[in-house]
């Protein structure tokens, strides 16, 4: 059995926010002990609230943050807190994109230019590189002419492909895709997921794909984890995530789908919906993270913290939520009768 492209096993990245000598601040635990793979072609959705951790984790597996504690592995092999040697490697075969198309992009340089850039870094030959550009915009939809425009005279969507464009110029095995449709219009995202969709199939790419933009998921991820307040909450087949929510938390995220037709209505489970803001990382509650927000729960949700139950092909981490008994159902029976009969 062949390793997962990606594994990431405990993972933390706290950051230190003390300035001076006599200050005495808890830290910022951005992402505090998560688990996840990535197997080879395939899409793993990172779902959750603003504020979650969600980048966080994509720039610690390529080393912009370094890890705090946990194991990053990357086709078996250890790249946690790489060297530097490891490190030219790992930004060859993994590459990121980020949210914003505009700020990736240098305003004073043309396309071609920017294009270039990965290719010397790299080390491809002077003579080689005129034709894998060419290669990298036609891959991604755009003509020649674009290749001397600046920034500024393309559209947002143009931009994103550019910046596609680049991080493949590499040849990368794994992407990390940190809201690339979120700064579009909604016409443009449509366009953009199914660039990505048709690379993935063409390059044999795996993608971890960073998102709120639920109902995007719903068609192009095969596993999705949802991530609040530095911890996966639960994580399984996206189908499967979809159809029976078990966490409360995902089933108020789920909840939050706008409705345009049956089919919507079909994945939109009812749910109570959750109190209050997402607290500071700094300070995050005792127990589950959840239970001063969540509907269901119970004393004992303030006070231990849930272990990881295995629910079919699920893993979900939930006190309220237990399998061999009544547990979490009895708790949605109280509040929501539909829920329990949608179960």
């Amino acid at each position: 059995m062949t390793a997962p492209v990606l594994e990431v096993k405990n993972l933390e990245k706290y950051f230190d926010t003390n300035t001076g000598w006599f200050e005495n601040k808890p830290p910022v635990k951005a992402v505090d002990g998560i688990s996840l793979t990535v197997d080879e072609g395939e899409t793993l959705a990172l779902i959750g609230e603003s504020g979650s951790g969600k980048s966080t984790v994509a720039e610690t597996i390529i080393n912009i943050h370094e890890a705090t504690g946990g194991l990053i592995r990357y086709q078996g092999e250890d790249i946690t807190n790489p060297l530097k040697e490891q490190l030219e490697t790992i930004r060859s075969d993994i590459q990121l994109v980020f949210q914003d198309p505009t700020s990736c992009l240098n305003p004073r340089r043309t396309i071609e230019k920017s294009l270039r850039v990965p290719l010397k870094a790299t080390g491809v030959a002077k003579d080689k590189r005129n034709q894998r550009v060419q290669e990298m915009l036609e891959r991604v939809g755009l003509t020649d002419e674009y290749l001397y425009k600046y920034p500024h005279e393309l559209s947002g969507g143009q931009k994103q492909r550019v910046n596609i464009a680049r991080a493949l110029a590499v040849e990368p095995r794994l992407l990390l895709l940190d809201e690339p449709t979120s700064a579009l219009d909604v016409s443009v995202q449509a366009k953009i997921i199914d660039l990505l969709r048709d690379l993935q199939e063409e390059l044999d790419l795996t993608y971890l794909f960073i998102t709120h933009d639920l109902s995007v998921v719903r068609n192009f991820a095969d596993e999705t984890a949802v991530m609040y307040l530095g911890e996966i909450q639960e994580k399984g087949p996206t189908e499967e995530i979809f159809q029976s929510p078990k966490h409360p938390y995902t089933r108020a995220l789920l909840s939050s789908i706008p409705v345009t037709s049956d089919s919507d209505e079909e994945y939109r489970p009812d749910s109570e919906p959750l109190r209050g803001e997402v607290p500071s990382p700094r300070e995050a509650p005792s127990g589950c993270r959840l239970h001063p927000r969540c509907p269901h729960a119970t004393e004992e949700c303030s006070m231990q913290h849930p272990d990881t139950q295995q629910v079919d092909d699920v893993e979900v981490q939930c006190i309220a939520y237990k399998e061999e008994s009544e547990g979490f159902e009895s708790l949605l029976t109280a509040t929501n009768d539909t829920s329990t009969e949608s179960q």
